[in-house]
């Protein structure tokens, strides 16, 4: 387990929440391990897939620490780390004042809490879940035996599939027993959705198609039902970021009108609570800024016009917004998609030129530099490219990013670049707002229409995506 520091938290950039509890003021977690004299504790906590330390200490002579503080805790699965990366889990919720007590041999054996009715029940819930887990192990690996006879196979089955519906019920008795409480929305977040079987009318063509895709839009609408947008305290947890992590990694298809209309269904549910909608709008904004997948933009542009151009980031500071603001609008006219903005300027040849007089059914964009390293293994790959495929429906509309004419004019004829040159060094034309160029070389791709159908693309992969594109269109 790699835990990390308070001060690594930039996952969740922005991301300030309130955890304002009801109950008394501030914390004050006393833990005592037996065996862990003047030993290192740390109490640690869950986000996502990542664990973050929030105090360290070092135990007395008696292995007693007390962790305190004047503020509350926001509310979550914190964990105490003892020597050698053991731990063990507890609950931060309307109880911030108790003990816990264990043996550092032992630690999850021998766990205790008092002042905290809650901690006692997620113990008592842990201690019955891992029974009913192993068992359920046991009897899933008895079915591996390929000794058994169909009869002993169908037997193992049933006690397989009857256990799972006990695990179920145990999940269902825990939530609803639990309810409005961090241990409740735990467990609620186990159950698995409802079996569902698609009604397909009769005669319909590609039966089985049809059903597998109506069972898979059930399954991407429900996906949230058991997790409970309400509670804050699955934050720092390994359940919301984790089920984000999973329902927008392979459940949600990844085109930006996919992931766009899924992230306003969750931004919709989520706003039954403040701290919950910033989590998810940060946490989906990190990964769609990040993301190298062609077209990812999109989903950005569409977060910062809805939530945080439009005031409903409370979190984000001024200067990020600023910042914010300026990378969208130089996104907003070369998303994919989009018609390409126009380019007029002059050229090699010595006469101006459009963009938009460029027929052809397909149209590479091209930025480049005669100095740029990156460029000098572009360009030839690109000349090669074009000089067998020109006579294909294929055009360049190379635009020289430096200034300096004569190492451009120079380059053009010793490398015989014979596409169309276009030279803009005052930078009329915008073309490095509107196609946001901030690096060389770049290259969009462009239909007969002067839609962008590529762009960011390598090079060397400009011929395999064309040959693609052209399959795609049965052309």
């Amino acid at each position: 387990m790699n835990i990390r520091h308070t001060a690594a938290y930039l996952i969740i950039s922005f991301l300030s929440l309130s955890g304002f509890m009801n109950g008394q003021p501030g914390h004050s977690i006393s833990v005592t391990v037996d065996g862990a004299s003047e030993a290192t504790v740390r109490l640690a906590y869950h986000v996502g897939s990542q664990q973050y330390v929030r105090d360290s200490l070092v135990a007395d002579s008696n292995g007693r620490c007390n962790f305190t503080g004047a503020d509350r805790l926001p509310p979550g699965v914190y964990m105490i780390v003892l020597p050698g990366n053991t731990f063990f889990e507890l609950l931060v919720g309307d109880d911030q004042h108790f003990d816990i007590s264990c043996d550092a041999k032992d630690p999850g054996g021998t766990l205790s809490f008092r002042g905290s009715e809650e901690n006692q029940r997620f113990l008592d819930y842990q201690k019955k879940w891992k029974v009913l887990q192993e068992e359920a192990v046991n009897l899933s690996a008895g079915l591996r035996d390929s000794s058994l006879s169909k009869g002993e196979a169908d037997l193992r089955k049933e006690k397989l599939a009857a256990q799972e519906k006990k695990m179920k019920q145990y999940l269902h008795q825990t939530a609803e027993s639990n309810k409005g409480t961090l241990l409740g929305a735990i467990a609620k977040s186990i159950i698995p959705p409802e079996p569902f079987v698609p009604t397909v009318p009769p005669g319909t063509s590609n039966r089985d198609s049809v059903s597998r895709l109506l069972s898979y839009i059930h399954y991407k609408d429900h996906f949230f039902d058991n997790v409970d947008l309400s509670q804050p305290g699955l934050i720092r947890s390994p359940i919301l970021g984790g089920r984000l992590e999973q329902f927008f990694r392979q459940v949600v298809i990844q085109m930006p009108d996919s992931i766009i209309r899924e992230t306003d269904r969750l931004l919709a549910k989520s706003a039954v609570n403040e701290d919950v909608f910033q989590y998810v709008a940060v946490w989906i904004m990190n990964r769609y800024a990040s993301s190298e997948i062609m077209g990812h933009d999109a989903v950005v542009v569409h977060l910062a016009d809805e939530v945080y151009l439009a005031g409903k980031a409370p979190w984000a500071t001024k200067e990020y917004l600023s910042e914010l603001e300026k990378r969208v609008n130089r996104l907003r006219s070369n998303l994919i998609g989009q018609k390409a903005p126009e380019l007029l300027m002059n050229s090699f040849a010595g006469h101006y030129v459009s963009l938009y007089d460029v027929e052809a059914d397909y149209t590479i964009v091209y930025f480049w530099e005669p100095d740029c390293g990156h460029c000098k293994v572009a360009t030839p790959l690109l000349r090669d490219y074009y000089n067998g495929n020109r006579d294909k429906g294929i055009e360049i509309f190379a635009v020289c990013t430096h200034h300096d004419r004569e190492k451009w004019e120079k380059y053009i004829v010793d490398n015989g670049l014979s596409w169309i040159n276009g030279w803009d060094p005052e930078r009329l034309s915008r073309f490095d707002h509107f196609y946001n160029v901030d690096s060389t070389p770049l290259i969009y791709i462009l239909d007969r229409e002067k839609k962008i159908i590529a762009k960011r693309l390598a090079a060397e992969d400009v011929s395999s995506f064309i040959d693609a594109y052209r399959k795609y269109r049965g052309q």
